[in-house]
């Protein structure tokens, strides 16, 4: 899928344009330059002039310092000075159909007030990551009351916000057929799903609490209005666990693959935190632990070299490999150790498990050896 950033190179190339400055000091921060210029372009605040002298700064249409352009963003109040070659008109005409990501806000009454608020947020920060690739106006809100309004602090003039139902909103713009991201769905979110003209995020955490698998009734709710709805769900190496929960991080793994290519695990892991990473980590943790039986008390030990193989997939830092330890009870030992311990150690089924069992006088000189 074309970004804006993509889009706008194009635009520049066609009229001959193969670097370009800026009369403007914003620019020389480190930030992506042209997606950044494009979407000043496209919220009406600039354009792209020809000036008589070339720039002091300048960049090449892949982002790369020059030693000076021709061609120049400037904001709009300068267009009695320089001839205009790339208008917010010229630019907006050349975007291409991109498809709506909508949060449906249906369940927000059942939130409290700071839940509310951190919704807000997230619909915020949703927005930037769109900024990110396309032009944030493709972020849409449904089920948008006068509360929203008012706890919103965000752009409301350059999100859609729509106070009816997410099946009418579809309707209105020739759409009769969605993908949900849902975590209690059947399917995973593939390729194959990108060409759909819509996404929708339920405005809701709900893989807990009282609002547990509420977001198959915006499903519900939309089949019985008549919009076919495609119920996908984003795993990380075959399970839910470990996936982020929150609405803009939800859609950032959507544009990264959508975008950037990238696979289901790897946009997963980019836009994890530590906490999500401790999720995953305690479940999978116990599926390594071996069970020793020392003097009648049971220790459940570890592999510490798992931390290792963890990391590569789980955001995780050794402060979180211990305490998920902690939690779990589990000893971290490394594997010399515990090939020692299956040395000296017997197995035996208890209570239809296999417990490795060590004499006390064997005990005692392993711990003498140690």
């Amino acid at each position: 899928m074309k970004t804006l950033r993509d889009v706008f190179r194009e635009a520049l190339r066609d009229m001959g344009v193969e670097s370009l400055g800026a009369l403007s000091k914003r620019f020389r921060k480190p930030m992506d330059k042209l997606q950044e210029m494009a979407l000043e372009i496209i919220n009406g605040k600039g354009a792209v002039f020809r000036v008589p002298e070339r720039t002091l700064v300048a960049w090449d249409l892949e982002g790369n310092r020059v030693e000076g352009s021709y061609y120049a963003y400037a904001p709009l109040c300068m267009k009695d000075k320089f001839e205009m070659v790339l208008s917010p008109e010229g630019l907006l005409s050349k975007l291409p159909e991109w498809p709506y990501f909508i949060i449906d806000l249906y369940h927000w009454d059942r939130h409290s007030q700071r839940e509310k608020g951190r919704l807000c947020l997230q619909v915020n920060q949703s927005y930037s990551v769109l900024r990110r690739y396309l032009t944030g106006r493709e972020l849409t809100v449904t089920w948008a009351n006068d509360e929203f309004r008012r706890m919103f602090h965000g752009p409301l003039e350059r999100i859609t916000v729509h106070e009816g139902p997410t099946a009418e909103f579809l309707k209105e713009n020739g759409i009769n057929e969605a993908i949900l991201l849902d975590p209690w769905a059947e399917k995973v979110l593939s390729r194959e799903d990108f060409n759909a003209k819509a996404f929708i995020i339920g405005g809701i955490v709900d893989t807990g609490g009282t609002k547990r698998k509420t977001t198959p009734k915006i499903a519900e709710e939309m089949e019985g209005a008549g919009i076919q709805v495609h119920r996908r769900k984003i795993t990380l190496k075959g399970d839910v666990i470990g996936v982020p929960d929150r609405i803009n991080r939800i859609l950032g793994i959507v544009l990264t693959m959508m975008v950037e290519g990238k696979p289901m695990d790897e946009a997963v892991y980019e836009f994890q935190e530590p906490r999500h990473a401790r999720w995953r980590l305690r479940k999978e943790l116990p599926k390594h632990a071996i069970r020793y039986r020392v003097d009648g008390k049971l220790y459940r030990v570890v592999e510490k070299e798992l931390f290792d193989y963890y990391s590569g997939w789980l955001k995780i830092r050794p402060e979180d490999f211990t305490k998920v330890l902690r939690e779990l009870n589990l000893i971290a030992l490394e594997q010399r150790r515990i090939h020692h311990l299956n040395k000296i150690s017997s197995p035996r089924i208890m209570h239809g498990k296999v417990y490795r069992v060590i004499l006390l006088k064997k005990a005692a000189m392993l711990c003498y050896n140690c």
